[in-house]
């Protein structure tokens, strides 16, 4: 497994980490399965764990901090906060001081530890100034709890706002941006990875296969079967956009592309996605322990020019098929910020 330097951290991390997302209620509920993909992961070289409170409302966190008892202190630990927990309660979210001290409690305790090596705020919140963000997180990495933070799908302005709103008070600014990138969600091509380079910034992303279709299992839904059983396709058809003729066709053209190569679609894409100079590591979200196995045999696939050309031909740089695989839709988007 190759590792990659996290920004400006000096933290080593493996060029593919695991996203837990689907180990728990939300996925294999098999937990003692679940327990094994974990550990195999680490087995293999992985050392990026990432998880989230929201995930399966906070059984994720406690599968993981089950999983890596005895071997924390060989990982990079990650998580979330941000998302309502099951709750109509309005405080209970959010990106206030108020929250984010009672949510990294929380996620500590659920994952048996006294610190997490990387904290993240999971998205940007408009109702809350960036300032009291930076300040109750600068807060967090002086008591300990956390050695470092850092956002998920924040469009670039917000990023450099949060950076210089850390530099204005000499606080601790964000240190990663976890967005998401494929071959099918390429829009961060244009200013997220420019400005992540720029203010030194690690990059770790998540969604490398876009929720499965670049393993091609979509490809004969779109033309008119079903997609395959238990597949999110099926499962959350709206949510992960299992009939979009789109990019039904470009995997099609990528499927050629990669049998050309020698290699799989979902290497080939896994491969793809850490190509970029900016990534420090890209999250595999297996659900189960031969898709780990299968997933884990693009560790040391590395592409030419040729295939990085052909692909680009498909799906153009800067590019998002589905502009609602970007994760998060900025307020001034939103019909009240457009009527005057």
């Amino acid at each position: 497994m190759e590792y990659r330097v996290l920004g400006n951290t000096g933290v080593r991390v493996s060029r593919f980490g695991l996203g837990t997302m689907v180990l728990g209620a939300w996925g294999n509920q098999d937990r003692a399965a679940c327990l094994r993909i974990i550990n195999q992961a680490i087995d293999a070289g992985i050392n990026l764990v990432d998880t989230a409170d929201v995930y399966a409302f906070g059984e994720n966190e406690e599968i993981v901090g089950e999983a890596i008892r005895g071997r924390r202190d060989d990982l990079v630990l990650a998580t979330k906060f941000h998302n309502p927990l099951g709750t109509d309660e309005p405080n209970r979210r959010g990106n206030s001081r108020r929250w984010i001290m009672t949510a990294i409690d929380d996620s500590l305790r659920r994952l048996g530890v006294d610190h997490v090596d990387l904290y993240q705020i999971h998205r940007p919140d408009p109702l809350t100034p960036i300032e009291e963000t930076v300040g109750a997180l600068d807060d967090l990495v002086r008591a300990g709890k956390i050695r470092y933070w850092g956002t998920s799908t924040f469009p670039a302005a917000d990023l450099v706002e949060a950076r210089w709103a850390a530099e204005r008070r000499g606080m601790n600014g964000p240190h990663t941006e976890q967005p998401p990138y494929s071959i099918f969600t390429r829009g961060i091509e244009a200013d997220v990875l420019p400005a992540c380079r720029r203010h030194g910034l690690g990059v770790i992303t998540w969604s490398p296969l876009s929720g499965g279709w670049l393993t091609g299992k979509y490809t004969t839904a779109s033309a008119g079967g079903a997609p395959p059983a238990g597949s999110r396709g099926a499962t959350q058809p709206d949510h992960f956009d299992g009939g979009n003729p789109a990019k039904a066709e470009a995997a099609v053209a990528l499927e050629k592309v990669a049998a050309d190569a020698g290699l799989s679609l979902t290497h080939m894409a896994l491969a793809w996605a850490t190509t970029h100079p900016a990534i420090s590591s890209v999250l595999l979200g297996p659900k189960t322990e031969d898709q780990l196995a299968d997933l884990l045999g693009a560790a040391d696939v590395v592409l030419d020019a040729g295939t990085l050309d052909a692909i680009d031909a498909i799906v153009p740089p800067g590019v998002d098929i589905n502009p609602g695989d970007a994760g998060y839709t900025p307020p001034g988007l939103d019909v009240v910020a457009r009527r005057r």
